[in-house]
């Protein structure tokens, strides 16, 4: 029963570094090696909407870091145009419906703590033009917009420069992430945001006392904007020990965060991270404690439907499950995604 569900639900993944991976490779190869090596992994998870961040690791910063932002947009494009039988690149939620009525993978990309644009909030118009519809202003230590959540000890709310940029992100209708944002600069989005708020890969911090969790006043917060939560599935944010690092725990939180903000503002960020890594991490220097992150059969998009299943176990119904697994996700963006404000609302 559960793997009919799941093959008839919208699956939405909020979160999966995969440009990452593409994006090692020569550009001749960034269309092939998708094909060859996610779309496989994505089909058979039954992923029908994937959100592509933008990540730009510590080696580029600060000199490289808008380089190397437009390099993976770039590799975005290329990748859709090249696959254009299986994946399209979309720009709001008319395109998403689109690409699910022709059965292809709707991609939607997103800006992960937005390096490559500092404090140059004038930038965001520019990178809207180029696809991006969905950003975060920081990720575990400070930007020049606020800082992240590995820097909750400051207090600091957002900077001059990080309010404007939560503003011209709701003026161009870019949905703002606050996943990696500390807690006092969350507090600060969610006294300011005129529109719904995203959570693109947050656990419940009333399971596991991690600063990479969202407390439920946070959550409440971010429901409280039309929002939605999506659970990252990484062992690190889900338990303490390795051992209750389970598919079932994954589905504690999402049970959680459902019983605190409604079964209507869930939905999933898995942040498969074990390819990307073993791409892009040279055999030497392999973190052994790598593997201790992971929960075992959600190494990657393949293991989705042990989701699926672990909810109609826990007694949810049919219905709900289709809104946690991407329903959810999809009616967000069809009303938020690349719409503008109105004129009168601005």
């Amino acid at each position: 029963m559960s793997r009919a569900l799941h093959r008839r639900a919208v699956v939405a993944d909020a979160h999966n570094d995969l440009l990452i991976a593409v994006t090692a490779r020569p550009p001749h190869r960034w269309a092939g090696y998708f094909r060859e090596r996610w779309l496989p992994q994505l089909r058979e998870g039954g992923v029908d909407l994937q959100v592509l961040p933008v990540f730009i690791d510590d080696r580029f910063r600060p000199e490289g870091a808008l380089r190397e932002t437009l390099r993976m947009i770039e590799c975005a494009h290329t990748l859709a145009e090249g696959n254009a039988d299986e994946v399209r690149l979309c720009l709001d939620g008319d395109d998403i419906d689109a690409a699910l009525g022709d059965g292809r993978i709707a991609l939607v990309l997103a800006l992960e703590s937005a390096p490559g644009l500092d404090a140059d909030v004038e930038l965001l118009p520019a990178l809207h033009r180029l696809g991006v519809r969905i950003a975060s202003i920081a990720h575990w230590g400070r930007t020049a917009l606020a800082d992240g959540s590995g820097e909750d000890a400051t207090g600091s709310r957002l900077t001059e420069a990080g309010v404007r940029a939560l503003a011209e992100m709701e003026r161009l209708g870019i949905l703002f992430d606050v996943s990696h944002l500390g807690a006092s600069g969350v507090a600060h989005v969610l006294e300011l945001a005129t529109r719904p708020v995203l959570a693109t890969h947050s656990s419940a911090r009333a399971l596991l006392d991690h600063h990479r969790n969202l407390t439920d006043e946070q959550l409440r917060g971010i429901a409280a904007t039309g929002g939605t939560v999506c659970v990252n599935f990484l062992g690190e944010f889900l338990a303490t020990d390795p051992a209750d690092r389970t598919v079932d725990r994954v589905a504690d939180h999402i049970l959680h965060i459902a019983e605190v903000i409604g079964v209507d503002r869930v939905g999933l960020g898995p942040d498969f991270i074990k390819e990307v890594s073993a791409d892009t991490t040279p055999p030497c220097c392999e973190d052994a404690e790598y593997a201790r992150l992971l929960v075992p059969g959600l190494e990657g998009p393949r293991g989705l439907p042990l989701v699926t299943e672990a909810l109609i176990r826990r007694g949810l119904p049919e219905g709900d499950v289709e809104k946690i697994l991407g329903g959810n996700v999809l009616e967000l963006f069809r009303k938020e995604l690349g719409r503008p404000l109105s004129r009168s609302a601005r």
